[in-house]
């Protein structure tokens, strides 16, 4: 007895893809024809088919057999501002990658619940916009047991973060980067999506897009701690237009800069390089951002709007220029192996969980494959080198 699709599935999830019907045929292998024969229910796809469909789409293969589209995913609140250019798209990318990490957080969640030792954290939703900035940072500073002069005695604003994440962990938040589907090709732009929390007592995830420049990476994960404070789920990026935004970036900049940093802060001139220049000595100084500090010239009346996008769209190029070479000195070496990088991008507390709950049985091998977001058979390699 043949299967009876429901067609509308098939353009719904095609659509929530941000593919066009063009476009979709030509990623599945098939002339446009066939796919709209499909989505008109004249057609039923081949197996192989479905699962060209399911790549494509980025969705499970039994997403194809519902009987009916289902309600759109709980990315939590969209916080974003982003332009008008990325809301097909870059949206369809974000809702499949928000899909995933959702999926893997209720996994870690029930593992957590059947331990009787596991207990909510009292820090998740314990903050009000009201209580003002002072108070918040103030209390993730103490939560996390880390202050500003400690972060700031690192070598750099890599190991700053690696700090401020070691902290966040042991307070019992999972922090991932994650940037793409699976792979380059799948790359989410930061404009799209910069962080996403889960504010949830038992398993808090925080995930940071690794697009992003890396000096950027602690005021994001110190942004998404503060929409954990708050109680809010949902994805950041863009422009902070919402007031809730504009507050965890206050709080996120509050901690990284205090007010006589703010008060030292000067750009002289009017040649482009030679601010962008200084610019860089004060991030490197501070273990941030040259787009914070870019940023905060302009807060603190430093510096006019228009030089401050000047700065900007110039730190963007050259960053980007920087990349480019940082990957071609990268050619023809091995670089770190897949493990290594895969063990950076979950962080300890997620190996650390699914390393003690597959040796106590609590979590399959399969289960704790999706949990790592690996392959099963990468499970035992992966923990194996993180131990």
């Amino acid at each position: 007895m043949e299967t009876a699709f429901n067609p509308d599935v098939f353009r719904w999830a095609r659509e929530s893809a941000g593919l066009a019907l063009e476009d979709a045929a030509r990623v599945i292998g098939i002339v446009a024809a066939s796919l709209l024969a499909i989505e008109q229910g004249e057609k039923a796809p081949s197996r192989t088919m479905l699962s060209h469909m399911a790549k494509a789409y980025h969705r499970s293969l039994l997403t194809f057999y519902l009987p009916a589209p289902p309600r759109k995913g709980d990315r939590g609140e969209d916080f974003r501002t982003v332009a008008a250019d990325q809301t097909t798209a870059a949206n369809a990318e974000v809702d499949a990658l928000v899909r995933d990490l959702r999926a893997r957080q209720r996994l870690v969640r029930t593992v957590l619940e059947d331990d009787e030792d596991t207990q909510p954290l009292a820090f998740i939703g314990s903050a009000r916009v009201a209580d003002g900035v002072a108070a918040l940072v103030q209390s993730i500073e103490q939560q996390l047991g880390l202050t500003r002069t400690e972060y700031r005695q690192k070598n750099d604003a890599g190991e700053a973060f690696a700090l401020l994440r070691e902290r966040a962990e042991q307070a019992g938040v999972f922090v991932l980067l994650a940037g793409n589907l699976g792979s380059h090709h799948s790359a989410i732009p930061v404009s799209a999506f910069r962080g996403f929390a889960i504010a949830d007592p038992i398993a808090p995830f925080i995930v940071i897009n690794d697009g992003d420049a890396k000096a950027a990476w602690s005021f994001t994960l110190l942004h998404e701690l503060a929409h954990l404070w708050l109680g809010a789920t949902g994805v950041s990026g863009g422009v902070p237009e919402m007031k809730i935004e504009r507050f965890c970036n206050e709080v996120a900049g509050a901690f990284l800069l205090s007010p006589v940093d703010l008060q030292a802060l000067q750009v002289v001139g009017d040649d482009l390089d030679a601010q962008i220049q200084q610019v860089t000595v004060l991030a490197n100084r501070w273990r941030v951002s040259r787009q914070m500090v870019a940023y905060s010239l302009f807060k603190t009346g430093r510096i006019t709007r228009e030089v401050w996008l000047r700065l900007e769209t110039g730190i963007s190029e050259r960053w980007a220029v920087e990349r480019r070479r940082e990957k071609d000195k990268s050619k023809g070496s091995s670089g770190p192996s897949y493990y290594v990088v895969r063990r950076h991008r979950l962080g300890h507390a997620m190996l650390d969980f699914a390393r003690r709950y597959t040796d106590a049985g609590a979590l399959s091998p399969s289960k704790a494959a999706k949990v790592l977001g690996v392959k099963p058979r990468s499970v035992y390699p992966l923990l194996s080198l993180s131990a």
